[in-house]
């Protein structure tokens, strides 16, 4: 599919949607993404600041998107763990920047080429437009070459 289609497609997610989370941008080669939690008066938690899982939501899917995209049909990934770590309130809106390098897709695919499981943990700052860090989300992928690949 091609990038700006999934991107308006995601966009319109209600996930997403009625959370005020915006794919800003995806690049054609599905390389980089750049993500954004608009704070809403609807999103806000009980000290009127982002809600956690709101946070952690905006990078939920990402790097398994990524991922997915450029390793292809003959692969199984899927998220497999994740954690989100609360560095400062998030006053503003949140902004998130993925950017997966081709080593990284190069060695992904080649521990999984005999056919073994692969874990490998992601980690993506979400900053407000001001550079400060408001959480830190560490993902877990799980790659593996799909049986009849072996």
């Amino acid at each position: 599919m091609r990038a700006s289609t999934f991107r308006r497609l995601l966009n319109v997610w209600p996930p997403f949607f009625f959370n005020s989370i915006r794919l800003l941008s995806l690049d054609d080669d599905y390389t980089e993404a750049r993500v954004v939690l608009r704070l809403r008066p609807w999103n806000r938690n009980y000290v009127r600041t982002q809600f956690g899982g709101n946070l952690f939501a905006m990078a939920d899917p990402f790097w398994m998107l990524l991922i997915l995209h450029h390793l292809g049909k003959d692969h199984f990934v899927w998220d497999k763990a994740g954690t989100i770590d609360f560095v400062a309130p998030g006053r503003a809106d949140v902004y998130a920047h993925f950017k997966l390098e081709p080593d990284v897709i190069d060695e992904l695919r080649n521990a999984a080429a005999g056919g073994e499981k692969v874990l490998r943990w992601f980690e993506i700052p979400l900053k407000t437009a001001a550079g400060e860090v408001v959480a830190t989300v560490r993902k877990q992928i799980y790659v593996r070459l799909k049986p009849r690949e072996r």
